[in-house]
Formats: C-alpha cells, sequence, structure tokens
C-alpha cells in the first residue's frame, strides 16, 4: 500500500508567506501613498526654497509672449521688463517694473539674477549687441568693488536654438552664465496654463564652463564635458559653480512648478526636430495659405484641419516663418524634401493615368 505523503510545516509557511493577489495590490497602494507624501513633501520645500531667495528676474522685449511669461514670473520673485514701446501702465497693472529700454544702464543696475530675452528670431542678435557695451559697462564697475563678478543668467526663448546658443556665446562676457530655452507653447495654448506643455532647454555655459552639446541630448547626468573634453560634476565643491547651478535650478523650477514637461536637450538636436515638426507646419500652412482655401457646404472633417492649420500657421507673422527657415540650417533640406515629395506624387498619378488608358 501506497504510503501517504505527509504534509509538511515549511510548505505551509511558504504557502502563508505568498501574498495574494489583493495582498500584494494593498502593498502597491500603500507605497504609492507614502511616495505620494513624499514628492508633495519634497515640492513644499523646493516652493519654500524658491521662496525664501527669490530671483529678480528681468524681460527684455514686453510684447504679447514677453507679457505671457512676465505675468507668470512674477509669482515667483520681482520682474523688472523693457521694451521700446512704452508698456508702464501694463507693467503696473501686471505688478512688475518698466524700464525703458532707451536706458539700459537703468536696466541692469536692476540688479537681476535672470535676463530673458522675449524678442523676435530676426531681432535677437541685433537687441544681444547694443546691449553689450552696456553691460560691460555695468560688469567693469562691479569689478572695482568685487573680487569675483557673476553677470546675469541669460536665457532665450527663440523657436530656433543653434542661432541663439552661437549669438550669446560669441558676444556675452564669460561671466554671463548661459541657458538656451524653447517652451513649446504661447499665450494661446498656454492660456489655461502651462501644465503638460513642452519646455526645452539646454544649459550652455555655467561659470564660464561651456558644456558639450552631447550632454544635454537626453536625461541629464550627475556630470557634464566641456568643449575641451574636461569632465565636471554638478556639484563641484567651488562656490562660484555652486552659485551658477543654484540659479540656473531656481530658474527653471519656475516652469517646472507651473506643470511644464521638462526636456532637456541640445540645441541641435532641437533644431533637426523643430524642422521636422514646427517649420514643415508652418511651411504647409503658409503653401495651403496661397491656395485660397475657404469654407464650403460640405466640408468634411479632414478639410476643416486643413483650414485650421491655414487660421494658425498665418496667423504669425511672416518675420517668424522667415526666421525660422533663414536660422535653422535643416529648413532648406524639408523644403527640397517636400518639392521632391509633390513631384513624385504627381509622378504616380501620371503613370497609373497612363497604365488605365
Amino acid at each position: 500500500m501506497q504510503q501517504q505523503s505527509q504534509p509538511n510545516d515549511d510548505d505551509d509557511d511558504e504557502v502563508f508567506k505568498k501574498p495574494t493577489a489583493a495582498g500584494k495590490l494593498e502593498e502597491l497602494k500603500q507605497r504609492e501613498s507614502e511616495l505620494s507624501r513624499l514628492l508633495a513633501e519634497v515640492r513644499r520645500e523646493k516652493i519654500a526654497a524658491l521662496r525664501s531667495k527669490p530671483l529678480t528676474i528681468g524681460v527684455i522685449g514686453f510684447g504679447r509672449f514677453g507679457q505671457f511669461i512676465a505675468r507668470t514670473f512674477q509669482k515667483y520673485g520681482r520682474v523688472v521688463v523693457t521694451s521700446r514701446s512704452d508698456y508702464t501702465e501694463i507693467a503696473n497693472a501686471m505688478g512688475v517694473k518698466y524700464v525703458p529700454l532707451a536706458n539700459p544702464k537703468q536696466f541692469f543696475e536692476e540688479n537681476l539674477d535672470v535676463i530673458v530675452v522675449a524678442v523676435s528670431i530676426l531681432s535677437f542678435e541685433k537687441t544681444i549687441r547694443s546691449l553689450l557695451p552696456h553691460l560691460n559697462e555695468y560688469l567693469d564697475e562691479r569689478k572695482i568693488s568685487e573680487d569675483k563678478v557673476h553677470g546675469p543668467l541669460f536665457v532665450d526663448v527663440l523657436s530656433v536654438k543653434e542661432h541663439a546658443r552661437e549669438t550669446m556665446l560669441e558676444l556675452l562676457p564669460p561671466e554671463c552664465d548661459i541657458v538656451c530655452t524653447h517652451p513649446m507653447f504661447g499665450p494661446d495654448s498656454g492660456k489655461a496654463g502651462w501644465h503638460g506643455l513642452n519646455f526645452v532647454y539646454e544649459k550652455t555655459r555655467i561659470d564660464g564652463v561651456i558644456l558639450n552639446n552631447i550632454d544635454s541630448k537626453s536625461k541629464e547626468s550627475e556630470e557634464f564635458t566641456d568643449q575641451a573634453g574636461v569632465r565636471h560634476s554638478i556639484h563641484e565643491d567651488n562656490e562660484s559653480h555652486v552659485e551658477s547651478m543654484d540659479r540656473i535650478e531656481r530658474f527653471l523650477s519656475i516652469w517646472e512648478e507651473e506643470g511644464c514637461r521638462m526636456i532637456p536637450m541640445s540645441c541641435k538636436d532641437h533644431d533637426s526636430y523643430a524642422a521636422n515638426s514646427q517649420f514643415i507646419t508652418h511651411l504647409m500652412g503658409r503653401i495651403l495659405g496661397e491656395q485660397g482655401l475657404s469654407k464650403t457646404p460640405i466640408d468634411t472633417t479632414g478639410f476643416q484641419s486643413v483650414l485650421k492649420l491655414v487660421d494658425t500657421t498665418t496667423a504669425d507673422s511672416f518675420d517668424l516663418f522667415y526666421g525660422l527657415y533663414k536660422y535653422n540650417q535643416n529648413s532648406m533640406s524639408i523644403i527640397k524634401n517636400l518639392q521632391s515629395a509633390m513631384e513624385s506624387v504627381v509622378e504616380d498619378l501620371k503613370k497609373e493615368e497612363e497604365a488605365r488608358s
């Protein structure tokens, strides 16, 4: 007679050790709750850190976009704006200070931590060049009484990035840190808030060190390489470096706290992607706009989308479109590819017509 196997106490223990599906779910929910609590705690500490040392942010160019970002900046610090036109009343109503662009000396003497250049692509280099003598004069005056002078952090918001990067690196004095950014939204798409909207940025120059483009292609690391190939840590034991990093992180945290999707990316990669998305969108909108398309009584949803594209792209100034073309070295290849594609499609139609005749 076959002997029955005896139950093993160890087996019973093993059974009880394995959590059921319901038990596992409860455990994960508890961990999720704890992580949420920790995240909320960290966020409160971040906001407290931002408010404990608020930035003074200057905005050059107080047009529609300049007003759009200044309105949010003033929630996090002091904002000083300048422009060619007199925007005193609008600035006062917004709670920011207006300084005429004709008085750049006064603008720099506002002790600015960050300067955001919010002018058009076509006027960007000219604006930087016109302000440069006044910036150098301001820094030289400070050097008389200060051992180590830190100039303001310069930030651009252009839709083309390599042009902005090269211009600022060439013209701005080494005392000025540089961050290249592109908020992928504006007053219309961001009117209900910035949550979930893309914000592309490259940390370009920190405490006189020019970062290698490769380092900002993907997720940021704890180290970066300068153009000489020397490795640096973001936590370098250098007071000047720490001050630069702190100021950059405080500025970027404004966009992060407003809910932006933060995308570190090299200027080179940005322009490559933008040519295949933003520029071709504007190009197609302009081409279709030249066709004189208009609503009909039998519009399909597809055609309605075409009309919307035309309206959206032609609502922007031609200067913006020209700037996207002139200052993105990838734009001409997009135009040539589109011409080639058009010819190819027309040729396919002709071949089909011949085959059916």
